[in-house]
């Protein structure tokens, strides 16, 4: 069972024209898979696309990313939901709260996440989380929109041991990019090394986020989500092969694949 990268932006113009060249890569690391995300309309309609092209290879999964709020509109929002209910879309998201750069408004934010949460639950599918130092408002808005012990993941998780204890508790997941391989996260190394297996995934969240010993290249790129992977291995003193297909099967269990 080979590695997936559970989170990439295959549709950005950083891999205009190349997506055989990486599917090659991705070969040679012995990664299966890529979910690439959607993260405003027009490149959700990209990513269904790109899906149908590599059925086998690359699964979508969309939604309007916490940036876009200030721009979405009602009718933008039930036309995502029309998408959502695309057999090939494998979840609803990136979706959440950025409150770091606050490139949208908060109230904008707040508004558009707990939109999709409502529209999103009839489908039952996953939902993908984006939250930048905004943890104590998607928590309530989760739980208020009835996402206990459902699929859910935090992508790209940062935060601290104590955010991890408490999205732990509503079985939700976490998902580590090539930052928890830089020298200086510790607190994601203590993190990284006690989650539970089946509740952790990895991700490139390609092209950014370059991990270790790659780190500082652009684009980053789902083949090197394996190094994140060995990286996690050898930090739970677990072997990469056993490590590898624990999180080939929670990522497999989460979108349904």
């Amino acid at each position: 069972m080979g590695l997936i990268d559970s989170h990439a932006h295959l549709t950005y113009d950083d891999f205009a024209g190349r997506i055989e060249d990486v599917l090659a890569r991705c070969d040679a690391a012995g990664v299966d898979r890529v979910i690439t995300i959607g993260t405003s309309l027009e490149d959700a309609r990209r990513a269904i696309v790109l899906s149908r092209q590599y059925p086998a290879r690359i699964q979508p999964a969309i939604g309007f990313h916490p940036h876009e709020a200030d721009k979405v509109t009602e009718d933008q929002l039930v036309a995502m939901a029309e998408l959502w209910r695309d057999p090939v879309v494998v979840a609803c998201g990136e979706m959440g709260l950025d409150y770091h750069y606050d490139f949208a408004a908060r109230e904008s934010q707040r508004d558009v996440f707990g939109r999709q949460l409502a529209l999103a639950a009839p489908f039952g599918k996953p939902i993908i989380v984006h939250g930048r130092e905004a943890l104590e408002d998607i928590v309530p808005m989760l739980l208020d929109a009835g996402y206990e012990n459902k699929r859910v993941v935090f992508h790209c998780f940062t935060g601290t041991p104590s955010e991890a204890e408490r999205i732990a508790a509503h079985g939700w997941r976490i998902s580590f990019t090539g930052i928890v391989t830089f020298p200086k996260s510790d607190e994601l190394h203590t993190i990284a090394r006690d989650y539970p297996a089946d509740k952790l995934m990895v991700e490139t969240d390609s092209p950014y986020l370059s991990p270790v010993p790659v780190r500082g290249r652009r684009p980053n790129e789902p083949a090197h989500v394996a190094h994140i992977a060995r990286f996690l291995a050898e930090l739970r003193h677990t072997p990469y092969e056993r490590f590898a297909s624990q999180s080939a099967r929670s990522t497999i269990e989460f979108f349904g694949l």
